[in-house]
């Protein structure tokens, strides 16, 4: 009997407690759900094309041939330009790799609806096959030749080789600046033998092998020619030793030299 009595007694005071943690677990999930709403209210209004668009664009860096226009053309590309919250920056900036002179583009988004682009362009260092152009380090980009400002060499050879052809040029230009001459255009053909052209219009027939040699024999043939240099069109050094001297039409002379 005393057990029944306080089995029961047991029971009778544990239904307010129950209530109590009830409406504590109620209370709770109410607070998560307008958490909740709040949240998916908010993220819905920050993502609204209409609340946040991006509208102002800040254009830096050095820049020559890349303008603000370009930029908004590139960016005008894309199929949509999201919200503040929701626009890729990678997507903004493969559009801005795409334009020709770009080299290196950093973008970030300023609050709260203004674009940073930072460009940095490429530096044209020589003409590659008459409708490209190299950049310092050999890369090949497509910028329209047209709008280049200053001269550049112009470099020739078959795909792929722009690193190669460029690193030669790099290594004969000042051997021909010891004679006051400037190389205009080099050329690696298919059968990967180098040819010269020189301000002066002397084209040098330089081969395959033994570079250096052979262009060691031009100076020092040059140096000999004095005055007459002027009235060269080719030296041909594809020779163990000495040259081919081919004149200009008017002397229709040819003659072989050694050193």
């Amino acid at each position: 009997m005393v057990e029944s009595t306080f089995n029961e007694n047991r029971h009778l005071f544990s239904l307010p407690s129950l209530r109590k943690h009830a409406f504590g677990g109620a209370f709770f999930l109410m607070v998560l759900l307008f958490i909740g709403f709040l949240f998916y209210t908010t993220l819905s209004w920050m993502w609204d094309d209409q609340r946040l668009p991006l509208s102002k664009i800040v254009l830096q860096g050095d820049l020559t041939y890349v303008s603000a226009s370009d930029v908004q053309q590139a960016f005008g590309q894309l199929d949509h330009i999201g919200t503040f919250m929701s626009q890729d920056i990678n997507a903004l900036q493969d559009s801005l790799q795409s334009l020709p002179w770009v080299s290196v583009v950093s973008i970030r988004k300023q609050w709260p609806d203004t674009v940073k682009v930072f460009l940095t362009e490429h530096q044209a260092t020589a003409i590659w096959n008459g409708n490209m152009l190299l950049n310092e380090n050999g890369l090949v980009f497509y910028g329209d030749i047209g709008v280049l400002q200053g001269d550049r060499v112009k470099l020739y050879g078959p795909e792929g080789t722009s690193q190669q052809v460029i690193a030669k040029w790099r290594h004969a230009t000042p051997l021909f600046q010891s004679l006051g001459l400037t190389v205009t255009s080099l050329v690696l053909n298919e059968r990967r033998a180098w040819q010269i052209i020189l301000d002066n219009g002397i084209r040098l027939e330089l081969g395959k092998d033994s570079l250096d040699e052979r262009v060691e024999r031009f100076i020092s043939l040059y140096t000999k020619l004095g005055d007459k240099a002027d009235k060269v069109s080719y030296i041909d050094l594809r020779y163990d030793t000495g040259a081919a001297v081919g004149w200009f039409p008017e002397q229709e002379l040819e003659e072989n030299t050694d050193d």
